[in-house]
């Protein structure tokens, strides 16, 4: 992929990103609001909408807040699987020298905070919430760096970018290993079936969407069964996924100047020959076929889901996650060892962690800062990592079995958010040259 591709798709991603964090700030902010109105019951009574089918005479349901966590996220996580494959094969995750700082950083941005938390609370029912400061809202993130506009190098952003993406996989990777509590081996092995069965549609290159759904959806289902967090099936959906065209650029030039040759040949060319000419409607069908195989599919699901997850299934997911009822019984304690734990971890530890890992992999020589980035920006950016608004939220209601230390860890994880985007914001501004030339 060359340089001004790969900057095109870039941006849109980024702009994606920054135009749905202003949605899912508005769906978490009324989620509040609304939870601690008058109309209280009706959220309460909206989040337990029981929602369900009948299957060979037997009923699966579950709340509508259930569908949105275990459902609607996993397109989200799937999203993310591309993101991560795209990275990983094409973009700044493609090579040893280049992957090396924002994998760095990632880990410590990671692990720094999980230990700040676990300081906190060695013991009891908080110790399982280690993993939810490790994780950064890329949305809101990008969406802040994004309000500084043309100061803000290329550079700086692909790193926030990679950073965050990486962060995602360490997530995924902790949901998966960390958070669950018993593994059913009859749904993973229906899981690998088919998982199978998608990665051999794949292999076919068939163009019958339902041979992709239905091995997808048997998918989802299997981990449903089977212990596992039904969102983790997204991702490795995600990762059958080819992000590189089905054919040979060559090949295509050459097919498609074949049909345009053949076309001259079957005489004129209209909008009315194309209804009685079947050489001509074969031949314009052999150049769309031809086309459509040079599209990447996952850069073409990632395109097309983005805008989906972002402003739909993000915010639909914080206005029923986000919804904290704000009483005595919740601030009573406040802060108490969670609160302290997941606040430290997302301001100061990711800050600690991910600078001093930067600066581990700089001094040894494994990789080398962006042009035009700073130690200062590289500590802005590890101050806006400390948002951690969507994931940490996710992992919050599979660590913490108490409805009480649920609702503490999400007050944290707005307090953190807030204090560390404007935090970062400030820093950022402050040491942004005035004007980035070319």
């Amino acid at each position: 992929m060359d340089r001004d591709t790969s900057g095109t798709f870039f941006e849109r991603f980024a702009h994606s990103q920054a135009s749905g964090s202003i949605i899912l700030m508005i769906a978490a902010v009324g989620a509040v609001l609304w939870a601690n109105s008058g109309s209280a019951g009706l959220y309460e009574h909206l989040s337990h909408l029981d929602i369900g089918v009948i299957f060979a005479g037997k009923t699966y349901h579950m709340g509508l807040a259930h569908w949105v966590k275990d459902g609607l996220m996993t397109i989200f996580f799937f999203v993310v699987g591309l993101e991560i494959k795209r990275e990983v094969l094409l973009g700044e995750l493609s090579s040893l020298r280049k992957a090396s700082l924002p994998v760095l950083a990632a880990i410590g941005g990671s692990v720094t905070p999980a230990l700040i938390y676990y300081g906190f609370n060695r013991t009891g029912a908080a110790m399982s919430g280690w993993g939810i400061p490790m994780a950064t809202d890329i949305a809101f993130a990008i969406g802040i760096l994004a309000l500084l506009g043309k100061r803000v190098p290329t550079g700086l952003k692909v790193f926030l970018t990679a950073l965050a993406i990486v962060d995602d996989l360490i997530a995924v990777l902790v949901i998966a290993v960390f958070y669950t509590e018993e593994i059913h081996v009859r749904g993973l092995l229906l899981a690998s079936l088919f998982l199978f069965l998608f990665f051999m549609a794949v292999k076919s290159n068939t163009r019958r969407l339902f041979l992709y759904l239905f091995p997808a959806i048997g998918v989802w289902a299997s981990f449903m069964v089977s212990g596992i967090h039904a969102t983790i099936a997204g991702v490795l959906i995600a990762l059958l996924v080819p992000v590189k065209s089905k054919i040979d650029p060559g090949k295509f030039l050459k097919q498609i100047k074949n049909c345009i040759e053949g076309l001259g040949r079957t005489g004129p060319l209209t909008r009315d020959s194309l209804t009685y000419n079947r050489q001509q409607w074969r031949l314009v069908e052999q150049i769309y076929l031809a086309a459509d195989d040079m599209i990447p599919p996952g850069i073409f699901l990632e395109r097309h889901l983005h805008p989906v997850q972002a402003f739909f299934i993000l915010p639909l997911f914080a206005l029923f996650a986000a919804g904290v009822t704000i009483n005595a019984e919740t601030i009573g304690s406040f802060p108490s060892h969670v609160s302290l734990g997941l606040i430290c971890g997302l301001v100061l530890g990711k800050q600690i962690g991910i600078t001093l890992f930067s600066w581990i992999a700089t001094v040894t020589g494994i990789a080398d800062l962006p042009d035009g980035v700073g130690w200062l920006h590289v500590w802005g950016v590890s101050i806006l990592a400390g948002i951690g608004f969507t994931m940490s939220i996710f992992i919050s209601e599979l660590g913490l079995g108490s409805p009480v230390l649920i609702d503490e860890a999400k007050i944290s994880i707005f307090i953190a958010s807030f204090v560390a985007g404007i935090l970062g914001y400030i820093v950022l501004r402050k040491t942004l040259p005035v004007e980035i030339s070319g």
